[in-house]
């Protein structure tokens, strides 16, 4: 009888709670940094990890710091602090535009209840764009500066997010899972929404309705092909 193969796995993590989290401001490129109920998350994140006995040959994540600093501190509580670490801009959160830094009452007041309802639950409405002299426009900020101008959003809607995620799998993470690299990817709410999708091939009805919550690892399992067979949340009982 033919030994069966090994599964592959690919390792999820939405960052730790953020300052604007707590205020229910919509983040996108903004780069907030963690709480200390955030930290604490991803502490945890770690334990469970290490308790799992999970192993990682490389992490990516994004270029924002509530990503980043979660990942440092999974990895520095695994006590893997020195392994290849990856920050691409193309894992930042989905930019929300003209709402980015709105609360929900703020964002309906100014841009009115269906233009936001439809910007937040439709795949490929954006939400209203920046002018390209606003202040949160990526253009006027400096740690962005080398990302190439016609990359820049003005706003995103779910599909492009999607669209600049999904070279970034094609290109690197997927063919190191398949070679049997074990990774772990730090990012955030929607960027880990549209990678899922890629790899699962979900609709973007289902996309939207995907839960990823805050500081839990979502393991990923796939076969020789790369085709996902399972995924599971590790808890704190697993």
């Amino acid at each position: 009888m033919p030994k069966q193969k090994k599964l592959l796995q690919l390792v999820l993590l939405r960052h730790g709670q953020s300052e604007w989290n707590t205020q229910h401001r919509l983040t996108g490129w903004a780069d907030v940094d963690l709480t200390t109920r955030g930290e604490r998350q991803a502490e945890a994140a770690g334990e469970l990890l290490s308790a799992a006995g999970f192993r990682f040959d490389a992490a990516y994540t994004s270029e924002l710091q509530r990503a980043k600093k979660s990942l440092d501190i999974v990895l520095n509580t695994m006590r893997f602090p020195n392994i290849s670490t990856f920050c691409d801009w193309r894992l930042n959160e989905r930019h929300y535009g003209a709402l980015e830094g709105l609360g929900p009452i703020a964002s309906v007041f100014k841009f009115g209840f269906r233009r936001v309802i439809r910007c937040q639950r439709r795949f490929d409405i954006s939400p209203p764009e920046l002018a390209t002299t606003d202040p949160r426009y990526p253009g006027n900020q400096k740690q962005f500066e080398q990302i190439p101008t016609e990359s820049l959003p003005r706003a995103e809607s779910m599909s492009q997010t999607w669209q600049r995620v999904k070279p970034l799998w094609q290109e690197s993470i997927a063919p190191a899972v398949r070679d049997g690299q074990m990774l772990l990817i730090v990012a955030h709410k929607n960027s880990l929404r549209v990678l899922i999708k890629e790899f699962s091939g979900l609709d973007g009805a289902d996309v939207e309705r995907l839960e990823i919550k805050t500081g839990r690892p979502l393991v990923y399992e796939f076969d020789q092909g790369m085709r996902p067979v399972r995924s599971y949340f590790l808890n704190a009982s697993d």
